[in-house]
C-alpha cells in the first residue's frame, strides 16, 4: 500500500475503511510543543511530527481577552466573563450576564474579525490537501454556561426559566455558527467541537435536557459541516453513556476522547457503535503519559489499537490533550508506537 496523506487517511477512517497506517493528530501541546521543538509553531510542530491533521484551538488566542489584575492573571475572555489563566487554558471565575436584563444590551464578538482566520489561512496555504485542516469551536453548552451565565445559574435556569437558556444559546450558537463558516469558505476539512457533557460518574444533565439544551445547537454545527461535505468530530469527556445516542442523533461523525477515567470502553464502543461512527482517542492522558514508562505508553497505544483499529473508523490520540503535565519523552513514543503498531493490514491482531 502506498503511503498516504494525512487528509487520505482522514477520508479513509471517515468512511470506515483502512487507510495505511491509523491516524493521529491533537487539540493542543504547548508547553509539550516547547520541549520538543523550541519556539515552533504549531504548524512548524505539525510538521516536524509528521502528523495527520492541524486542529484550530480557537479558545487560547491571546488576543481574545484583555488583562483585569495581572497580579492573579485574571483576564476577560472575548465574551464577557472573567478567567485566571492556568498553563493549559483560562479557568472561568465570573460569568458576563449577571441577569436577564444584560442580556437585552450584550453584544457578542465578532465572528469576522479578520484575526481569527489568520492561523486558519496559514494552515491552509500550508497543509491544504496533503494535512487535514481541521477548524475548532467550543461547544455552545460550554460557553453559555461558563463564559456568560455561570455554571450554577445555566443550571438552574434549565428549570426555572427555560426561555433565559435558549435566549444565551442563540446568542453562541449564532457567533459559532458564522465563525464557522468562515473557516469553511477558506478551506477547513472537517470541523471539531469541543466542550464536555459529562463528568466522570455521569452526565452533567438529564437525558431530556440533554435533548433540550445541549445537542439542537450541536446538531446545527453538524448540519453546516454536512450542507459543505465536511465530517464534524465532537469531544466530551466524562461517562456520555446515558446520552450518546442522544448525540448520534445530531449526526456527529467522530466522538472523542472515550474518557477511559469515566470507565469508557473503547472495545465495547467499537462493537456497538464501530459502523455507525469515528472513534477518536482513548490513551490516557491522566495517568500513561504523564508518569507512564516508555513500555507502559507502547502497550497502551497497541491496546487502543487492538481494540478499536481494525476495519478503519479509529483515530489514536490522547484521552484529552497533550497537556503540561505530559512528559515529552512519552508523547514521542507514542506517535512512535502508533505508526509501528497502526501499519495495515493489523495482521498481529488476532
Amino acid at each position: 500500500m502506498r503511503k498516504m496523506t494525512g487528509l487520505e487517511r482522514l477520508h479513509k477512517v471517515m468512511a470506515n475503511q483502512e487507510p495505511d497506517q491509523v491516524p493521529h493528530g491533537e487539540l493542543h501541546a504547548q508547553k509539550v510543543r516547547d520541549a520538543i521543538l523550541p519556539g515552533a509553531s504549531y504548524a512548524d510542530f505539525v510538521d516536524h511530527l509528521d502528523l495527520d491533521f492541524i486542529c484550530g484551538y480557537d479558545k487560547l488566542v491571546s488576543w481574545q481577552w484583555e488583562m483585569h489584575d495581572d497580579a492573579k492573571l485574571i483576564v476577560r475572555d472575548q465574551w464577557g466573563g472573567l478567567a485566571q489563566l492556568t498553563s493549559d487554558q483560562p479557568h472561568p471565575m465570573e460569568p458576563a450576564i449577571k441577569n436577564e436584563k444584560d442580556l437585552d444590551t450584550y453584544t457578542p464578538p465578532d465572528p469576522d474579525d479578520p484575526r481569527r482566520m489568520a492561523w486558519m489561512k496559514e494552515w491552509i496555504d500550508r497543509f491544504k490537501g496533503n494535512r487535514g485542516v481541521v477548524a475548532h469551536a467550543t461547544d455552545v453548552f460550554d460557553v453559555a454556561r461558563e463564559s456568560l451565565l455561570g455554571d450554577v445559574p445555566y443550571f438552574t435556569a434549565m428549570i426555572t426559566n427555560p426561555e433565559m437558556v435558549h435566549r444565551v444559546n442563540d446568542i453562541v450558537l449564532n457567533y459559532t455558527l458564522n465563525y464557522l463558516k468562515n473557516c469553511i469558505e477558506l478551506g477547513a476539512d472537517a470541523l471539531f467541537i469541543s466542550g464536555d457533557y459529562a463528568t466522570t460518574t455521569a452526565p452533567m444533565v438529564s437525558v431530556e435536557h440533554t435533548k433540550t439544551f445541549l445537542t439542537p445547537a450541536l446538531k446545527k454545527m453538524v448540519e453546516l459541516g454536512h450542507a459543505h461535505n465536511l465530517p464534524v468530530f465532537k469531544h466530551s469527556d466524562g461517562d456520555i453513556t446515558q446520552i450518546f445516542e442522544v448525540m448520534l442523533e445530531t449526526g456527529i461523525n467522530g466522538i472523542h476522547p472515550i474518557d477511559p477515567m469515566a470507565g469508557m470502553d473503547l472495545e465495547k464502543m467499537k462493537k456497538e457503535y464501530g459502523e455507525r461512527i469515528c472513534l477518536l482517542g482513548n490513551v490516557s492522558c491522566a495517568y500513561t503519559l504523564c508518569e507512564g514508562t516508555r513500555e507502559e505508553v507502547r502497550a497502551e497505544v497497541k491496546e487502543c489499537i487492538r481494540k478499536a483499529g481494525k476495519g478503519g473508523g479509529y483515530i489514536c490520540m490522547s484521552s484529552n490533550s497533550i497537556h503540561s503535565g505530559v512528559k515529552p519523552e512519552n508523547y514521542l513514543t507514542m506517535l512512535e508506537a502508533i505508526r509501528e503498531f497502526g501499519q495495515y493490514p493489523l495482521d498481529w491482531i488476532d
